[in-house]
């Protein structure tokens, strides 16, 4: 199967909709409807946004109005494959956020960064997206410095660098845990 951008898909095994944006091999990624992007595996995507129609079909496939003898038990096998995660990116360059940032400080601009960063992650957070990476470039290494002490404020995550291959040195890996205890 194959996408293309502006086409609309739903992924699979979860409620999900969103637009492809732009394609690179197996790859897939799309925008939420609430315009954030993510990327997805190709075969976790289905075109079109109709899972409410996918669901109810399958549920009624097999039904009989005739009564049902009495199911077999079924031995529970443990998938060997690990289920696939969402990444949610947020990409902490300036030129990506505003438009222009022209005649603002480079404390302006690391403010606006952390709190876009702060904003995101508090979004994440109450989504209940499990991953996310903060892409900050390399440079001075500030920003890093910053977003780690923001990050060491929450207790129901950790974080670490991103995957060297896809990311580079300037991204950091943030892991929501959403059964974390409140004190």
């Amino acid at each position: 199967m194959s996408f293309k951008p502006g086409d609309k898909v739903s992924v699979l095994d979860e409620d999900f909709n969103g637009i492809v944006i732009k394609v690179e091999g197996d790859m897939i990624h799309i925008e939420s409807e609430e315009g954030f992007p993510f990327v997805f595996r190709k075969d976790k995507l289905i075109p079109g946004n109709d899972m409410e129609d996918l669901r109810s079909e399958s549920l009624l496939e097999g039904y009989s109005k005739e009564p049902r003898s009495k199911p077999k038990k079924t031995k529970l096998v443990q998938s060997a494959k690990r289920k696939f995660i969402p990444i949610f990116e947020v990409d902490l360059h300036i030129e990506k956020l505003l438009p222009s940032n022209k005649g603002m400080s480079k404390h302006e601009i690391r403010t606006f960064q952390i709190d876009t960063a702060r904003k995101q992650l508090e979004f994440a957070i109450r989504k209940r997206i499990p991953r996310m990476v903060f892409i900050h470039g390399v440079g001075e290494g500030i920003l890093k410095v910053e977003l780690d002490y923001l990050f060491g404020r929450y207790d129901n995550i950790s974080f670490f660098d991103a995957d060297y291959q896809q990311y580079g040195i300037g991204a950091t890996e943030v892991r929501i845990h959403q059964n974390a205890r409140r004190a």
